[in-house]
């Protein structure tokens, strides 16, 4: 199966550089963000795609919308995609980052989840879709899944896998 991972486009708390991982909060799109959207699409309108799935953040179903329209596919949320939950959401990306600065891979800030289980919920969420029937699937989440997903694709060790960076709207594209 062929894997296209679509980071989520610019959205309101990137420019702001906070933190947000709760679907409920209306965090979405900026005007770039849709354009990002939009250019992704457009890449990936010619892959043999019949599924496309996504995070339950607004930022990455205005994504998957945009993208899903594109190539006349259907959008399907599943939480495993979502971003992790850091504990620190609304506040800035910089309060996060100190928080498991000594500790990257097992830290949970404010009983959040740590980058770890973070892995395990996404590679859980691959290990299903390996076992669906599809002959390409679009995946529109978030940077910090990225790397899962990569670090599962290249096995890239987790610690090295930290600092792998995504730019929105950026595809990476894997063969499960």
């Amino acid at each position: 199966m062929r894997v296209w991972a679509v980071r989520h486009g610019e959205s309101e708390y990137n420019l702001l550089r906070l933190c947000n991982d709760d679907p409920a909060q209306p965090v979405h799109l900026t005007a770039r963000g849709r354009a990002q959207a939009a250019a992704a699409a457009e890449r990936l309108a010619v892959s043999p795609v019949d599924a496309v799935y996504a995070s339950p953040l607004p930022r990455a179903r205005e994504t998957a919308a945009i993208i899903a329209a594109r190539i006349g596919a259907a959008v399907t949320v599943d939480a495993r995609l979502a971003d992790i939950r850091s504990g620190c959401e609304g506040r800035p990306v910089a309060e996060y980052q100190a928080a498991i600065a000594h500790d990257p891979l097992h830290a949970r800030p404010n009983g959040s989840e740590s980058l770890l289980d973070h892995r395990d919920r996404v590679a859980g969420f691959l290990a299903w879709l390996k076992e669906q029937s599809h002959a390409g699937v679009i995946l529109v989440c978030h940077e910090e899944t990225l790397r899962v997903l990569r670090s599962e694709a290249e096995d890239i060790p987790p610690a090295d896998a930290v600092d792998l960076a995504f730019a929105n709207g950026e595809i990476y594209a894997f063969a499960t």
